[in-house]
């Protein structure tokens, strides 16, 4: 009996010492040998794309306007360069400062940094201090540093606003019932004064050629003051991501019988949008990007058609350019004859009558070949005398 039990006991320590070094069945033996990392996953890790990150003001990368497009020319390169990546970076102030602040506290963790706004004019320090950053500025030229105006590392792209915002002038001139347009912009900032005056200039150009006879509607106490301190008059709420002053903006425009409104404000613009469509027989031009499907409610379509500042484009071609070794820094302005104004004339996209359509078509022809040169904030030129007028 007692060597039965000694058995026993012999048996169930062997098993004991089996199962501790094996370990839990359910674990596979870990490989100790070195590691031997396939040669074209090596070359994938080698190849890290781009790291892009776009630093926006409030209104942010969804605002279905102007920090929508830029963001837009970055997925596209995205899409073709999957390699790539992109952070989108809000300043919520809208502050000038900050803007410029926001850049600094990122450049280090970027390959590119893509700032679309005025505010963002004074990155060109940080330019200097990082010369190995590659940055896309959109609405501004760089602030001087010292005597210097032009940065090797900076892609500054401007844009003839006037130019579209003339086209929303006549489309608003011709297709007003009342004969009482109006525009509504953001903040006073050069690029916005631009589509103010190229909107007056258009529709002074619609009432001298086309025998219409519409009066652009300014109220006083929404008037803006620009870079100068110069007042500009038109319609300014002072922000680009209120749409609460917006709305209220666009209503007191509808009690002086507008029936016709451009909207050139960002994010508050949602609020003129919102207006156009509770009172049901007011028209909506968009502005930057083709904003039909922000028109649509249940009794239609607010939207007339949008005019376009064609940023998506753009970037793309900046990043491509970057991502080839091509990029050269510059300040460029661009206009129709680079396809980058323009108007929304696709049919399903826009509400216009054909008359309308062809008088857009001629004069967009003028506008590309330089024939009529529209009034913007610092080239000169007024409303009431412009080249081609």
């Amino acid at each position: 009996m007692k060597k039965l039990w000694l058995a026993a006991v012999l048996l169930l320590l062997m098993l004991l010492v089996f199962t501790g070094c094996s370990g839990p069945a359910e674990e596979e033996p870990q490989d100790q040998s070195p590691a031997v990392e396939d040669p074209a996953e090596e070359g994938e890790a080698a190849e890290e794309g781009l790291k892009i990150a776009i630093v926006t003001s409030p209104s942010g990368v969804d605002d279905g306007s102007f920090n929508e497009d830029n963001y837009n020319g970055i997925l596209n390169f995205i899409e073709k360069h999957p390699s790539a990546s992109v952070t989108p970076i809000n300043e919520t102030t809208g502050d000038v400062a900050a803007a410029v602040q926001a850049v600094a506290d990122v450049v280090a963790d970027y390959d590119v940094i893509v700032t679309p706004g005025f505010q963002f004019a004074g990155i060109s320090e940080i330019a200097v201090n990082n010369p190995e950053k590659k940055f896309i500025l959109v609405d501004s030229d760089p602030a001087p540093v010292g005597d210097q105006t032009v940065f090797d590392n900076i892609y500054a792209m401007t844009f003839a606003e006037e130019e579209s915002g003339f086209f929303a002038g006549i489309t608003a001139a011709l297709e007003s019932a009342n004969g009482k347009v109006a525009v509504v912009n953001g903040i006073a900032f050069p690029s916005n004064v631009n589509y103010q005056w190229g909107f007056e200039s258009g529709v002074n150009y619609a009432n001298k050629h086309y025998e219409s006879s519409a009066e652009v509607v300014e109220l006083p106490s929404y008037a803006g003051t620009d870079v100068t301190g110069a007042d500009v008059g038109g319609n300014y709420v002072g922000n680009f991501a209120d749409p609460a002053t917006g709305k209220v903006v666009a209503n007191a425009l509808l009690a002086e019988d507008v029936d016709t409104v451009f909207v050139a404000a960002g994010f508050s613009g949602m609020g003129v949008f919102t207006a156009a469509m509770e009172a049901g027989d007011t028209n909506i031009i968009g502005c930057d990007v083709d904003q039909f499907d922000d028109g649509q409610y249940a009794d239609g379509n607010v939207i007339l058609t949008s005019v376009l500042k064609n940023m998506a484009i753009n970037v793309e071609r900046q990043l491509v350019a970057i991502e080839e070794g091509t990029f050269k820094g510059g300040n460029e302005t661009l206009r129709a004859d680079t396809d980058s104004t323009g108007y929304v004339s696709l049919e399903g996209r826009q509400q216009l009558g054909e008359e309308t359509l062809e008088i857009l078509k001629e004069v967009y022809d003028l506008v590309k070949d330089g024939q009529i040169i529209p009034s913007a904030n610092f080239n000169g030129y007024t409303p009431e005398d412009f080249p081609g007028l």
